[in-house]
């Protein structure tokens, strides 16, 4: 690990000052990606903003239409909100689901989003709950958010602040975990919403992605074996240690059956 600057700002325009005046800087929350990432030398910014402290950005709030979570929200504090398990009970399951405790206790939901890792869980609930996420500047939403491998939508001296979630009719998630990480090797969210539905695949490839074939098998018939016997083509999906391609294919369709009854369950 190399030296760096450490800054501690108060408020959420104090760290958007900080980010465009100190070049190469980074912000961390909870650190749970940018850590090792710094460790192992495949980060080195010239200083770190960290977001920790800033007030205001932990709550977790009803809305007439669904939920708005604070970018400081822990894992852990969806994962037990009786307000989540009462709107979008998917949304606590999938978030008790992330990592060991020690996880879900540092890492936050912004951080997870802003990092846009492709096994993680989050941004497959925000682009098939249809999601909005919250910055310093504007709302961004889910569909133009995620752009591919680690890359959003947000500028260099841009933060997530939020995340507006529209609550489901019903929705559901599973995941094969990876043992060691808890990483989706393939992650699959079903959401029924207002405007029909979204289906959305984690850990498959290079980042998140809807997936239209489950989409339309589920709005014929909102079951389980609507899309269990579905076989997606394995040419875009990733083959790494934890998988091959074809495994991952046909995980997809085990994935989207067993979201399906998580969410009729």
């Amino acid at each position: 690990m190399r030296d760096f600057a450490y800054h501690q700002p108060a408020t959420v325009p104090d760290a958007v000052a900080l980010l465009g005046s100190v070049s190469e800087s980074r912000p961390i929350a909870g650190g749970m990606t940018l850590l090792p990432t710094l460790k192992n030398r495949l980060a080195s910014p010239s200083a770190l903003i960290d977001l920790a402290g800033l007030p205001g950005l932990q709550s977790i709030e009803e809305r007439s239409f669904g939920l708005a979570i604070g970018a400081l929200a822990r894992h852990a504090d969806v994962a037990r909100s009786r307000l989540v398990a009462t709107r979008i009970p998917a949304l606590a399951r999938l978030a008790g689901s992330i990592g060991d405790p020690a996880v879900r206790h540092r890492g936050t939901i912004g951080g997870s989003l802003a990092n846009n890792d492709p096994a993680a869980d989050y941004p497959a609930a925000a682009l098939a709950l249809g999601a909005r996420i919250v910055t310093n500047r504007r709302e961004i939403p889910a569909d133009d958010f995620f752009l591919g491998l680690f890359e959003t939508a947000l500028g260099p001296d841009e933060l997530i602040t939020g995340v507006v979630f529209p609550a489901p009719k019903r929705a559901g998630y599973a995941k094969l975990r990876n043992p060691a990480s808890r990483y989706a090797v393939v992650g699959v969210f079903v959401a029924e919403t207002a405007n029909g539905i979204r289906v959305a695949m984690t850990g498959a490839g290079n980042g998140v992605v809807r997936v239209p074939e489950f989409e339309q098998a589920l709005a014929t018939s909102f079951a389980p074996e609507a899309v269990a016997h579905l076989r997606l083509a394995p040419d875009d999906f990733a083959s790494d240690m934890h998988a091959e391609a074809a495994y991952r294919a046909h995980l997809a369709s085990v994935m989207a059956a067993r979201a399906v009854a998580d969410a009729l369950a």
